[in-house]
């Protein structure tokens, strides 16, 4: 392939992370680079495994390869690694919607068991991030499309320590900025109209939440992620790791 993805600083960051290094116990990795991209492939064109240009060596050997380090845990490993330290002045949250594709409704006890479910785009699973000042990704949570976006919030804030926390009228839930209150976090989300009693919010602050939104553009650039083909969350989740801390790192 001429187009590749990885550069080299990013390798030199990745391959510490990497299963079947030559210090490694047991059997060595073959190319591990090479593998990276192969999955990079995958996500970026959002082909089936099956359609794996043969320039990466054989579909089903690779498949296997990254069953095996999402299990291991390796790509949210990779994504720490290419993130580095998040600028936490302020930290914003959002959620977007993508839809399953029929290959991802297979998993083992149905849709129910996965992050699916259907709301007014049909089939979809919702992406819900939080994002440091700069706009790049530092935990995520996948929910069904049809689910409420402040239902996965208390997990992304947990242990994060961040000035203020910016977000659109989903957000506005008393209890969310009870939590801000208590820590002494600025409170910058857009409030809903039948709100009795409107706080005041930074506007100026505020006009950066299209960081995060810029984000979510960035990652549909990948159309593995853009239209969910994974049958399983864990799948899902290992691609957005990858494809993100790509993002993160250019």
């Amino acid at each position: 392939m001429d187009r590749l993805v990885l550069t080299d600083a990013q390798w030199a960051k990745i391959e510490p992370h990497c299963l079947g290094k030559l210090s490694d116990p047991g059997r060595s990795g073959r190319d591990n680079r090479l593998f990276i991209e192969a999955v990079l492939w995958i996500v970026r064109t959002g082909s089936p495994w099956r359609d794996l240009p043969a320039t990466f060596g054989n579909w089903n050997t690779a498949f296997r390869r990254f069953r095996d380090w999402r299990e291991a845990d390796v790509f949210k490993r990779i994504f720490d690694a290419l993130s580095g330290d998040p600028d936490m002045e302020y930290a914003m949250v959002d959620a977007t919607i993508v839809k399953v594709h029929r290959h991802g409704q297979g998993a083992k006890g149905g849709p129910q068991s996965q992050a699916i479910g259907r709301s007014k785009g049909g089939i979809t699973t919702k992406i819900l991030a939080l994002t440091d000042a700069l706009g790049n990704l530092v935990r995520f949570k996948l929910l069904p499309g049809n689910r409420y976006d402040t239902i996965g919030v208390a997990p992304l804030i947990d242990g994060i320590n961040f000035e203020a926390l910016l977000g659109d009228k989903a957000f506005d839930a008393n209890w969310i900025i009870e939590e801000l209150d208590q820590r002494g976090a600025k409170v910058v989300i857009s409030q809903r109209s039948q709100r009795k009693n409107p706080r005041a919010i930074d506007e100026e602050i505020y006009k950066w939440r299209h960081l995060i939104e810029n984000f979510f553009c960035k990652l549909k650039e990948f159309k593995r992620i853009a239209m969910r083909a994974c049958k399983t969350d864990r799948s899902f989740e290992a691609m957005i790791y990858l494809a993100a801390g790509v993002i993160n790192s250019r």
